[in-house]
């Protein structure tokens, strides 16, 4: 392997000639070194993965920030640090940029799913997280579906603020309030790509009707069972796919009579896939390894 600093700062980046050595290494409870870290993303939703299996779980939410910002860390849109799990394969622990933890990632979910299932040579793994025990299969076409669980189309499940038909939320633009494990509000709308996301976007996610914030999708009508969506993620801002938004838009685009249950949706980083079934909304769509890395332990110390 051959190391290389980016902007001089105390983040080692490591070229991985040598895939084998690096996920060891992740595994290695007393690694000199540093922390091992994967970079990941599902259509360009990315992701800083952490394992600590073994090891138990170590993220803070002054690390977190400073690992999300792209000029003096990694950058991602949210973290996962991988857990022991006494109920499932795995367990997994969200954090979003700013330092604040999230309840859900679907896009995350199915990066590590994948990762785990390669390195255990499985086709079905379950994995836990805030949202509960969840499951996720690969196809024979290759493809990784997550089982992200059954709606929450209640106002206090969601949660609101107050009770409210979450079907016509009252609010700009008529948007559908759906939890996924985490707060969701869709506006459909005729022209996705003409929605100003910085200003429509962060006026949703911090609006009283949502006492702990809410993630916002735009979604247009472009064809039979397929969306344009574009996002504004709670704690993270503009990302470029949502896992668990992509679920919560299809459950609303249906429960408007927009779409079937199979719904196909193209973000800004790729096309996701939702079928919402009998036994929770499944997802799927690309993941990619980025990178591995390692942490220096100077970066660690100063911004825990």
């Amino acid at each position: 392997m051959r190391a290389r600093r980016v902007k001089g700062k105390n983040v080692a980046l490591w070229q991985n000639r040598s895939a084998g050595r690096i996920c060891r290494g992740m595994k290695d409870n007393a690694d000199p070194i540093g922390l091992p870290f994967m970079k990941m993303h599902g259509a360009g939703n990315d992701f800083v993965v952490i394992d600590r299996r073994g090891r138990g779980a170590m993220m803070t939410a002054g690390l977190a920030r400073a690992l999300g910002d792209r000029n003096r860390g990694v950058g991602f849109d949210q973290l996962a640090e991988i857990t022991d799990s006494t109920d499932a394969d795995f367990g997994l622990v969200f954090w979003n940029n700013d330092g604040s933890q999230a309840g859900a990632c679907g896009n995350a979910t199915r990066c590590v799913a994948d990762h785990v299932m390669r390195e255990k040579g499985l086709d079905q793994i379950s994995l836990t997280t805030a949202r509960g025990i969840l499951q996720a299969r690969r196809l024979a076409d290759g493809k990784v579906w997550v089982n992200m669980g059954l709606p929450q189309l209640e106002w206090d499940e969601v949660p609101l603020a107050q009770a409210a038909d979450t079907l016509h939320l009252p609010l700009a633009g008529d948007p559908v309030a759906v939890g996924m494990g985490n707060p969701h509000c869709v506006r459909f709308v005729t022209d996705a790509e003409a929605v100003d996301l910085s200003a429509v976007g962060a006026g949703h996610e911090n609006d009283p009707l949502f006492p702990q914030r809410t993630n916002v999708e735009f979604a247009a009508l472009i064809g039979p069972d397929h969306l344009r969506m574009r996002v504004w993620e709670r704690g993270a801002g503009i990302t470029l796919a949502c896992g668990s938004g992509a679920c919560a838009t299809a459950v609303a685009a249906h429960l408007r009579g927009l779409t079937g249950r199979q719904v196909r949706l193209q973000a800004d980083g790729g096309m996701l896939e939702v079928d919402w079934r009998e036994d929770g909304v499944w997802l799927t769509g690309p993941v990619e390894r980025v990178f591995d890395g390692i942490l220096s332990p100077a970066y660690i110390a100063a911004h825990r």
